[in-house]
């Protein structure tokens, strides 16, 4: 319902999604306390809490990066603010890596009377530019199931050919696509959260922020979409698959050299080329983000039972670890991120 159908309304206070400047001036003219929680206009006049939208992108751009891939995309909104600053998060990141990235933006609004080939034919002409394999990013989730028909429709195995992540982690959109959808999820009750705490502080009277408020998403969640690893080593890719298949089992670089028909310097060395971390790095990160979808998700899992089925021997190592490469907690992490929290 729109903003200007509240003209009247005798209430305190409003969170809306103000996506139009029409949207944008009605909000203004309702002489109430307005919390915006979309991130469409650069400025909607009123006072804002949303996810930290370039962190989002980073986020994103790190889990392909990981993935051992340097050819990557995004695929956004033209003049949609959020989706610029999803952008410019993960442009950032690849170009710290040394990676390369290919941008492709539609107008967040087609022309209605555009039939749905129409509306796919430029995505699919640019996805058929790319080199592959390649690591993309959906500016959301819905987009991201618009990349997986589009690349059906081409022939495109995802996630070999295209590894794909969207954002918000949507579930019923992740968890229906063929294959399942990695995603950055956008810590959505925190951020409901911290609209409603604004809102209250308004209608008490205090003076709104100057700045938005930044809610920082709280991880990838991952899926199929992006279980690949690009790399042209055999031997880095056998750790690789190893090292995920196996993360519930406590283990070191010693078994890595079991698998793989190389020295320890030789394997280290790999790993630091296609990967950027030593194998032993690259195990502890694979083992800590396992373990924030474990501490944020819907079943109260024990921080010792984390901390089994993320293969550490005990509690304490894996606190050890968590702090060195989370900068918190595992206790604090989930009071932060876990939903209902």
């Amino acid at each position: 319902m729109p903003l200007s159908d509240l003209k009247g309304w005798p209430g305190d206070g409003v969170i809306a999604l103000i996506t139009t400047k029409a949207a944008a001036r009605a909000a203004v003219e309702l002489g109430m306390p307005v919390v915006n929680m979309t991130g469409v206009l650069r400025d909607a006049g009123v006072p804002r809490v949303m996810v930290n939208q370039e962190a989002i992108g980073h986020l994103a751009a790190e889990h392909l990066l990981d993935c051992g891939l340097r050819r990557l995309a995004y695929y956004g909104f033209k003049n949609v603010l959020y989706s610029q600053q999803r952008c410019r998060g993960f442009v950032q990141r690849i170009e710290q890596a040394g990676g390369q990235c290919s941008i492709y933006e539609q107008p967040a609004r087609t022309a209605p009377r555009q039939h749905w080939q129409q509306r796919m034919a430029g995505l699919m002409q640019w996805l058929e530019t790319l080199e592959l394999p390649v690591g993309l990013m959906a500016v959301h989730d819905y987009r991201a199931r618009v990349v997986i028909d589009a690349c059906q429709e081409l022939g495109l195995h995802v996630p070999n050919d295209v590894a794909l992540i969207g954002a918000d982690n949507d579930e019923t959109v992740c968890e229906f696509c063929r294959p399942t959808l990695s995603s950055v999820s956008r810590s959505g009750y925190k951020v409901g959260y911290e609209a409603a705490t604004l809102l209250d502080r308004l209608m008490a009277g205090e003076p709104p922020p100057k700045e938005d408020i930044l809610i920082p998403p709280d991880g990838v969640v991952n899926r199929r979409s992006t279980d690949t690893v690009a790399v042209d080593d055999p031997h880095v890719t056998a750790a690789v698959r190893h090292i995920r298949e196996h993360v519930g089992e406590w283990f070191g670089v010693e078994r890595l050299l079991q698998i793989v028909p190389v020295s320890r310097r030789r394997l280290e060395k790999q790993f630091k080329q296609f990967l950027g971390y030593t194998p032993h790095e690259y195990i502890c990160r694979v083992r800590i983000e396992r373990a924030k979808q474990l501490l944020t998700g819907s079943e109260k899992v024990k921080i010792m039972d984390v901390a089994a089925a993320c293969g550490f021997p005990d509690t304490q190592r894996f606190r050890m670890v968590f702090m060195r490469l989370a900068g918190t907690t595992p206790s604090a992490y989930r009071r932060r991120y876990s939903i209902g929290q």
